[in-house]
């Protein structure tokens, strides 16, 4: 249903069964897929597609042009996957041409009131952030990583899959995945252990993960000569080559 008072532009295209609610705004170059419900008072502006079955609130303000003093108005854009909350004044930017030119979320995300997504950021499936959760520009964040209220993350730095960053967190390096952080400034404390039980991880692969842990963060070895320790204990095992994989892939150094 698209409510008498909401103001689509002609140039969006919006899947048969998008609701839109009471004085919201969609603009041009917006696309939006079946099922997604609009609230009242949202604002969304294009570039920006949208997939199935996602939900706005009222007040969020998605696909506006970044915060970035570099952009010069280039035809960046806002993808988002299917299955996505967005809650009360929650907002996320565009992409800059300075980086891919887009800001990425994929599906089943659960962005909560007043959390901001800024402009290049990529954030993958499963992702809970909690209350007033801000992401500065280029972050990523991995699967199923819950971000706690309040939580700060520096631009440019990655946040691993099932990672979990505290309430008030301040991170400002890359947190590897599996792990939970916390403080200002923010440090690592343990593995994510319940997470990890509650999707479906075995206790093995849980007992792997801290032995990991163990060697990066407890060991007092250089960061190479945990990485050889790690691969020794991978043995071709999903989670331990993750660790691996991130740890040569990060550009901030880790949060450790």
């Amino acid at each position: 249903m698209i409510d008498s008072r909401a103001i689509i532009d002609e140039r969006a295209e919006l899947a048969e069964g998008v609701s839109v609610g009471p004085f919201s705004i969609i603009g041009p170059e917006v696309k939006i897929g079946a099922g997604t419900v609009v609230g009242p008072h949202v604002v969304i502006s294009g570039p920006t597609t949208i997939g199935e079955n996602n939900r706005f609130f009222q007040f969020s303000s998605i696909g506006e042009a970044p915060q970035d003093k570099k952009y010069a108005g280039e035809p960046t854009e806002l993808i988002v996957g299917n299955g996505n909350i967005f809650r009360e004044s929650c907002t996320v930017h565009r992409g800059t041409a300075q980086d891919n030119g887009r800001t990425v979320i994929g599906n089943d995300n659960l962005l909560m009131a007043y959390t901001h997504v800024a402009h290049d950021c990529l954030i993958a499936d499963g992702v809970i952030m909690s209350n007033s959760a801000t992401l500065a520009g280029h972050v990523e964040v991995g699967n199923q990583a819950i971000l706690g209220g309040f939580t700060l993350v520096h631009q440019f730095c990655k946040v691993g899959d099932h990672a979990f960053t505290a309430m008030g967190s301040q991170i400002s390096r890359d947190v590897i995945p599996f792990v939970m952080v916390g403080g200002s400034p923010s440090k690592s404390y343990s593995i994510n252990a319940e997470g990890l039980k509650r999707r479906g991880f075995e206790s093995d692969e849980i007992t792997r993960i801290r032995q990991a842990y163990k060697i990066i963060f407890k060991s007092g070895l250089l960061l190479d000569e945990a990485v050889q320790q790690l691969e020794s204990l991978s043995e071709g095992k999903d989670s331990i080559q993750q660790i691996i994989d991130f740890i040569a892939k990060s550009n901030r150094s880790l949060l450790r």
